[in-house]
């Protein structure tokens, strides 16, 4: 295991699926509370921590959207990114594809360009510290309606040069990709990259809705194509990527023993899978972290993890001579390490 933890450590990645607010660690989540004059129902950062025990996706949403009410501020939106990017840093990520839901900071009184300021400032100045490129992906929460998402994308409008791509989250069940088909058909228009949850608690159904409704460039999650031989065939013949987050499913009891997640029976059968975290504070753990996770639980090989990284650039949405160059990069730790 050693020489994974060091092989793991070396392999440049992105992270493609990852939820800003996601990553608000009990302790920011404490030091914001204060400077904000918000009051938090949890006497302590461990009482926090004790709440992280979720037997689905509901239970965790309930308390990810009590926790970012202390999100109010420009400032708040960029030390919540700054400290992502530094914990990225730290494992090696090299290039990001992050998530925010300004659904739900709009709905508190917290303006649309308040929140996208923060995130980009502190994204640019990432790119300056860190050297981790990145994109900027807007989601619309699915449990509203889709005139909501439909008024989110005219507020969005004149910040679209600042937006890199839409995406679909929150409670995934009762609320079908296709009830979004409109929003997407605009993004689309728009020029923006698609991507969409689809497949998490969700049924195989709604990834092929995903897949034919909204014309996804990307799936978020997509465990439920495991299910359906058909549905695996298409994922290989197109070569559509899957961000998958092992720990999150493990936490949200999608797959309660991390033996029975499909990540490594998907990427066996050539599904170009990658390696995220989605929401780490959440979740107890990082990118690296998952790594590790599965490469135990699902007994996988270094060439594996190796894969798995080229996956993470190869489905970006980075131009082609930049994923060259992270290829580049693997291929001599590859090289280097594993011979």
């Amino acid at each position: 295991m050693h020489a994974l933890q060091t092989l793991i450590s070396a392999l440049p990645k992105a992270e493609l699926h990852l939820h800003l607010e996601g990553s608000l660690e009990p302790e920011m989540m404490f030091e914001l509370a204060k400077r904000n004059g918000v009051e938090l129902k949890y006497a302590s950062v461990e009482d926090i921590r004790a709440a992280y025990d979720f037997s689905n996706l509901q239970d965790f949403l309930d308390l990810y959207y009590q926790g970012m009410g202390v999100l109010l501020k420009e400032q708040d939106y960029y030390d919540l990114t700054a400290a992502y990017l530094a914990r990225a840093a730290a494992d090696n990520v090299r290039h990001v594809e992050v998530f925010f839901d300004p659904q739900a900071h709009m709905e508190r009184g917290v303006a649309f360009d308040t929140v996208l300021k923060g995130i980009r400032r502190a994204l640019e100045d990432g790119f300056i510290r860190h050297n981790i490129s990145f994109r900027l992906i807007m989601c619309v929460l699915r449990h509203l309606s889709e005139e909501d998402a439909l008024a989110l994308m005219d507020v969005a409008t004149p910040y679209l040069d600042q937006i890199d791509g839409l995406g679909l989250d929150s409670s995934e069940l009762g609320h079908p990709p296709s009830k979004f088909k409109r929003v997407y058909d605009k993004a689309s228009l728009l020029g923006l990259k698609l991507v969409a949850h689809a497949g998490e608690e969700g049924p195989p159904d709604y990834v092929w809705e995903a897949l034919n409704d909204l014309r996804i460039d990307r799936i978020d999650h997509g465990n439920a194509a495991a299910k359906d031989e058909k549905l695996l065939e298409h994922l290989i013949e197109s070569g559509m990527t899957l961000t998958m987050c092992p720990l999150s499913n493990q936490r949200l009891c999608v797959t309660p023993d991390l033996k029975d997640n499909p990540l490594a029976k998907l990427l066996r059968a050539g599904v170009r899978v990658t390696v995220n975290s989605d929401d780490p504070s959440y979740f107890g753990g990082y990118v690296n972290d998952n790594y590790l996770a599965i490469a135990d639980a699902l007994d996988m090989t270094a060439p594996e993890m190796v894969q798995l990284a080229r996956n993470s650039f190869i489905g970006s949405f980075l131009p082609d001579a930049e994923k060259e160059k992270y290829l580049d990069e693997i291929d001599a730790v590859d090289s280097e390490l594993l011979g």
